[in-house]
């Protein structure tokens, strides 16, 4: 229980952590997708390969696209590679990052059912039976009236009246899913080989320094996104609250005033232990200011620098009651 703890904070402590579990879940379901699925050929000597490649590759397919669309780094790319560049430069190697991690996820899934098609060997068996030179074995049904071609065809049907009581279909079945089993072998050795490969030299030819750099500000610009549409979030709400009080305090709804603190703050703790409030709207409470900010934030994305923070001016926010009571304020 604790290790499967372990497990989820680790998949929840970050969205690249996340977007692995994401991977990992596809490819998973990939698996589960094909064990259940009924694969029937149509043991026609037209049809047998076009069906079998079809089933092969679309749903690879599929996976790769839904592995692009659940990973948070296209979204995140996207967003980069679009914006106009404003007060922020852009830097290509970021978006070069974002895609190379895109893709390497995408295709897990996909792999994950290629693979596991050529060790199961039933579809290879189907589209590569007709290839096989009857010759290379014996007990070759000559009882009907169908050419070779038509009766190896109908190899992956192990229902059919033309094989009962002939070894010969199981001699090609095994034959035809050796190579599709070698295939499925040798693809994922070369994946292994290919990554442990990358993982050796790619140091010898990269500078690992701009490497940690375009690591942290890609992981920079999602954790600037996720805070961005909270901040959106909490904005919205404050900001909604306020009409809706308005109203009411319009329409003569004295009830809905009548709170334990002054509406739209955030209580906070002082050294004192005294409850304060802060203003979340921060001086923008019209539609056409709240749509200003935004069109500067696309436009115009402010420059990485925060040494301003450290000089910005306290604001004054004093709250009253209806009898011009000072209930707060923050100097």
């Amino acid at each position: 229980m604790e290790r499967l703890k372990l497990v989820l904070q680790y998949f929840q402590s970050n969205s690249e952590s996340i977007s692995n579990g994401i991977c990992i879940i596809l490819a998973l379901v990939s698996v589960k997708l094909y064990t259940s699925f009924d694969f029937s050929c149509p043991c026609l000597p037209q049809y047998n390969k076009l069906y079998s490649l079809g089933v092969m590759v679309i749903p690879p397919v599929i996976l790769f696209f839904l592995g692009v669309l659940v990973n948070r780094h296209t979204g995140v790319m996207m967003d980069e590679w679009m914006r106009p560049v404003g007060n922020r430069s852009k830097n290509p190697a970021i978006v070069k990052y974002l895609f190379s991690a895109m893709i390497q996820r995408a295709l897990l899934a996909p792999m994950v059912w290629i693979l596991v098609t050529l060790l199961d060997g039933k579809i290879f068996i189907c589209a590569f039976s007709v290839s096989v030179d009857p010759g290379l074995f014996s007990g070759l049904p000559n009882t009907t009236e169908l050419d070779v071609l038509k009766i190896m065809a109908k190899v992956p049907c192990k229902e059919d009246v033309i094989f009962q009581n002939s070894s010969f279909r199981k001699a090609v079945s095994r034959y035809v899913r050796c190579y599709s089993q070698a295939t499925g072998w040798s693809i994922l050795l070369f994946l292994i080989a290919l990554g442990a490969a990358g993982r050796l030299i790619k140091p010898c030819f990269d500078d690992h320094a701009t490497f940690l750099q375009t690591r942290y500000w890609s992981n920079y610009l999602d954790v600037e996104q996720k805070l961005f549409d909270e901040t959106c979030v909490l904005h919205a709400r404050d900001f909604a609250r306020k009409c809706v009080v308005q109203f009411f305090e319009d329409m003569g709804e004295d009830a809905v005033l009548r709170l334990p603190h002054p509406p739209f703050t955030k209580p906070l703790r002082d050294e004192w232990g005294e409850e304060e409030q802060e203003d979340r709207l921060h001086g923008i409470t019209k539609q056409d200011q709240m749509d200003q900010l935004l069109n500067s934030w696309y436009y115009s994305k402010p420059e990485l620098d925060v040494t301003r923070m450290a000089y910005r001016p306290q604001r004054c926010v004093t709250w009253e009651d209806q009898d011009g009571r000072i209930l707060f304020s923050d100097v």
